[in-house]
């Protein structure tokens, strides 16, 4: 059912969240969907950034059946201490300039949420720091314990990814001290 959305001085405009996985997006559909999140990264958003978006469940932010909004919800094999675990990792959050600070980004986010509830062991991120507050809002909790990556060189800390690294884990069966170690990838490795 879609949710009027409100803002003082206009009128409200009904928001329409869909779930797609990315097998699902038509050829028109995925090509509305990059230029989305090129205009929201403001141009730097990589071919790797794509990549890593690529391959989960997308969920789909529409305004008057425009496309406004967007979030990936992808499997990752990450390592809590020494135990692998089923992590959804978000990926591609972003919502069209002309439409932020409506409630589209935390109502992806809620959707998003209960995806991660329902499908994996926890959720996980890495934040901009414009888009920190909102995740915490939601019940998502900065990594405290140490980031690494597994490369085929071996396992390499990432220090400077503390405090950008977020969890959502609704069991609450995580011990956000121990390490977490993310899977390699080509480009931003968390």
């Amino acid at each position: 059912m879609p949710r009027p959305l409100t803002r003082p001085g206009r009128p409200a405009q009904a928001l329409t969240l869909r779930v797609r996985h990315t097998a699902h997006l038509p050829g028109a559909g995925r090509a509305a969907l990059r230029e989305l999140l090129d205009t929201v990264y403001g141009g730097d958003f990589s071919g790797e950034d794509w990549d890593h978006a690529l391959g989960g469940l997308h969920t789909l932010a529409f305004l008057e059946g425009r496309l406004v909004g967007h979030a990936a919800l992808v499997g990752r094999a990450l390592l809590v201490g020494s135990e692998p675990r089923r992590a959804g990792y978000l990926e591609a959050m972003g919502v069209h300039p002309a439409v932020q600070r409506r409630g589209i980004g935390r109502a992806i986010l809620r959707r998003v949420n209960r995806q991660v509830a329902r499908g994996y062991d926890f959720g996980a991120l890495s934040a901009s720091d414009e888009g920190l507050g909102l995740y915490r809002a939601e019940g998502w909790e900065v990594w405290r314990g140490p980031l690494a990556v597994l490369t085929p060189g071996g396992l390499v800390p990432t220090p400077e990814e503390a405090g950008g690294v977020l969890v959502y884990a609704p069991a609450g069966e995580l011990d956000l001290s121990q390490s977490l170690t993310c899977d390699f990838r080509s480009g931003d490795v968390w």
